[in-house]
């Protein structure tokens, strides 16, 4: 392997020549493009359902104010889309960069595309731990949701993500080689444990947690409010902001531990600083949105074959993605079914599904990388 390429994958594009098959300027020119294409899926959003409000006047309302001419929202229209849809489109926002992001730090860390948090267990240790807090938030676990107040359930969710990325990391990776037949192997099976503990808890819930949980399971963003905005926001932003110090390492990580130790990337502590980031990012998703699969399978892997691996430019591209996936799937959720709503974890999953199918058939023959 030449001295450029190493510096290519090492992220290292200020010393010696660039790497063959260089994309950074098709890269920019995508964030770009997904930024703006984020910004009119938004506002769509905003404006798609039974309110009058139409994207145009609301847009004009916010640049403008009220004129002659340009009528103010209707009260029924200003709490339909300031109360109602305007959460659900920020959290929505923050939740599909946080899966999208935490798969790609995942990909990147295993150094194996097939990574995932929802395949490999992760996001079922999350949901066991706001399971947890849901059922036993007034008798076991009182105290805890008592100091924590409504920061309990994405705390919850954040410890059960990190325990479970922290066993399938140690039982995954031997000698600096992380085996991917292990990997999914552990991930089955830690996500069968999680799955079997939080159904002892569906079964001690009571009639009206029983509701909950039900559609919470499946996934939705319906219930989304200012208050779970500021409960699991500040740790989904702390996380995003954490992943693009990560992206030099992680492009050395491609080449093996023991190279980018050689290159300089302090390994271990990328590895935890890897792990802390995508358990609080996933942990705090599930527990407002509850499980929404294979969007950090289908994101990363599709921004990789356009742009390339560089994690420079695919995490950011990851974020504006999935944002903008999860948003389109929120927005058919809620209008194929009209006026009930299908559950978006359905959505996810009939569209990663297969994706996922593909991605097998693909890499057929791969056993460890």
């Amino acid at each position: 392997m030449t001295d450029e390429t190493i510096a290519g994958l090492a992220g290292a594009s200020g010393e010696g020549r660039r790497a063959s098959g260089d994309r950074s300027g098709l890269a920019i020119l995508v964030i770009a493009v997904l930024s703006a294409v984020l910004a009119v899926t938004a506002l769509l959003s905003l404006t798609w359902g039974a309110s009058d409000a139409s994207a145009i006047g609301l847009l004009r309302e916010w640049l403008f104010g009220a004129t002659p001419g340009n009528e103010p929202l209707s009260a029924r229209d200003a709490i339909i889309v300031y109360d109602i849809r305007l959460p659900r489109v920020i959290l929505g926002i923050l939740i599909g960069a946080a899966l999208a992001v935490s798969g790609a730090v995942m990909q990147g860390l295993f150094r194996n595309p097939l990574a995932d948090p929802g395949l490999v267990g992760v996001s079922a240790g999350s949901g066991l731990g706001a399971v947890s807090v849901i059922v036993l938030g007034s008798t076991l676990l009182a105290p805890f949701t008592a100091v924590f107040g409504s920061y309990a359930l994405p705390l919850a969710a954040f410890f059960g993500g990190l325990v479970t990325t922290i066993i399938l990391y140690n039982v995954a990776t031997r000698q600096g080689r992380t085996s991917i037949a292990t990997m999914l192997l552990a991930g089955i099976a830690l996500g069968a444990m999680a799955i079997a503990l939080t159904g002892i808890l569906v079964y001690m819930a009571d009639d009206r947690q029983l509701r909950d949980l039900t559609f919470w399971q499946l996934g939705s963003l319906a219930g989304a409010t200012w208050v779970k905005i500021a409960a699991a926001g500040p740790i989904i932003v702390a996380a995003l902001a954490a992943t693009p110090f990560l992206a030099r390492g992680l492009n050395a990580m491609a080449l093996g531990e023991a190279t980018a130790a050689h290159l300089g990337v302090p390994v271990q502590r990328l590895k935890y600083v890897a792990i802390v980031a995508v358990s609080a990012a996933i942990g705090a998703a599930v527990a407002v949105s509850g499980g929404i699969g294979f969007v950090g399978i289908v994101v990363p892997h599709l921004l990789r074959l356009a742009i390339g691996p560089d994690n420079r430019y695919l995490l950011p591209a990851s974020a504006l993605l999935g944002a903008c996936l999860l948003l389109l799937a929120d927005a058919v959720s809620r209008t194929i079914v009209a006026p009930a709503e299908l559950p978006i974890g359905i959505i996810t999953a009939a569209v990663g599904g297969p994706f996922f199918l593909w991605i097998l058939l693909r890499k057929r023959g791969v056993v460890d990388l």
